[in-house]
């Protein structure tokens, strides 16, 4: 009995709490996925890190022994400095010389991965004023970045995706559900195949160092905002028509996040990703003292018209008798 009881009251807190219990999940799922990523990473990238570190430590051995003149600790020093520099986007070889980071093109291509969030990392302000105007631009263009997004893809929401599926939906009678989910999954198709296979193929193309998985594989951290900044396009020596390249780069980032922020907002008006996430949100409930006002202000409002509204007179009936007389006057059953 006592068992019973015990196991029915353990089932009815699991029920009233059944959005804490299913958000504990989905938070220990993420710190295991963290730890996965971590695991993944590190048994596949530390053996290639150990690899160069001690190639570096090999050309560095050999070129002072070919060069006795030159100690150690110059060849710390230039070696710091030409790192430092390079961490600006400033190469000290004789094949980037040629490329400035800071001409209108290139300037308008950082603007836009400032505002974009992307940052690749690869060019970065070298003044302090420079510096000081990041913040301030995007302290204020990153909103106006979101404000201008999110007002795009809601245009373009109406025609790419909720008057197609509404169209199909009355045209032959679908279930809705599953048209949102056919069109769903078509558009991401039509969405991959535009702005990453196609990109990439044009990007291995045009980069003389870039396969077609380190294409896509540009076009990816690019779309998604992570930006790490080891592949950059543009940046080679001589690289032709490297303004007006510079220039598509820039209306291909743009065109490709709004791209994608459509297809993420497809995929979030799917019902079945809304339940899914109503699994994990909290219960939006009434506070006790609103209900209380809510509750007071509907009294006070019957109270005042029962107060206000006139009693309801019964209506007599009225009969017009009219009057008997007689032309004489001297009718007997008058009297």
């Amino acid at each position: 009995m006592l068992q019973s009881l015990t196991s029915s009251s353990c089932v009815r807190l699991i029920r009233s709490n059944r959005s804490a219990w299913y958000f504990c999940f989905l938070l220990l799922g993420y710190v295991l996925y963290l730890l996965f990523g971590a695991v993944v990473f590190s048994s596949v990238e530390l053996p290639y890190e150990d690899l160069l570190r001690q190639e570096l430590r090999s050309i560095k051995r050999q070129f002072l022994q070919e060069n006795e003149c030159l100690s150690e600790e110059k060849l710390e020093l230039f070696l710091s400095k030409a790192l430092d520099a390079s961490n600006y986007g400033v190469s000290i070889l004789n094949n980037a010389s040629a490329n400035w980071n800071w001409d209108f093109t290139s300037s308008l291509f950082f603007a836009s991965t400032v505002l974009s969030t992307t940052g690749y990392g690869h060019t970065a302000p070298l003044s302090d004023g420079g510096k000081a105007f990041c913040i301030i631009y995007s302290v204020i263009g990153i909103p106006f970045t979101l404000l201008f997004l999110t007002a795009v893809v809601q245009r373009i929401m109406v025609f790419s995706t909720r008057r197609p599926i509404m169209y199909v939906h009355t045209r032959w009678g679908l279930s809705k559900p599953l048209v949102a989910l056919v069109h769903a999954n078509l558009l991401a198709i039509v969405a991959v195949s535009c702005f990453f296979l196609i990109p990439a193929a044009i990007f291995s193309a045009l980069e003389e160092d870039w396969n077609f998985l380190e294409s896509f594989y540009f076009c990816f951290i690019s779309l998604s905002t992570i930006g790490l900044g080891d592949y950059v396009p543009g940046e080679a020596f001589n690289q032709r028509f490297r303004e007006l390249y510079k220039l598509g780069i820039t209306v291909y980032l743009l065109l490709g996040l709004i791209a994608m922020l459509v297809v993420l907002e497809t995929f979030c008006e799917l019902q079945q990703l809304k339940q899914l996430r109503k699994m994990f949100y909290l219960k939006k409930e009434k506070p006790q003292d609103q209900l209380a006002i809510m509750e007071h202000d509907h009294l006070a409002f019957s109270s005042v018209d029962n107060v206000t509204s006139p009693p309801e007179e019964k209506a007599e009936p009225f009969v017009d008798v009219p009057v008997l007389t007689s032309p004489g006057g001297d009718d007997h059953m008058i009297r």
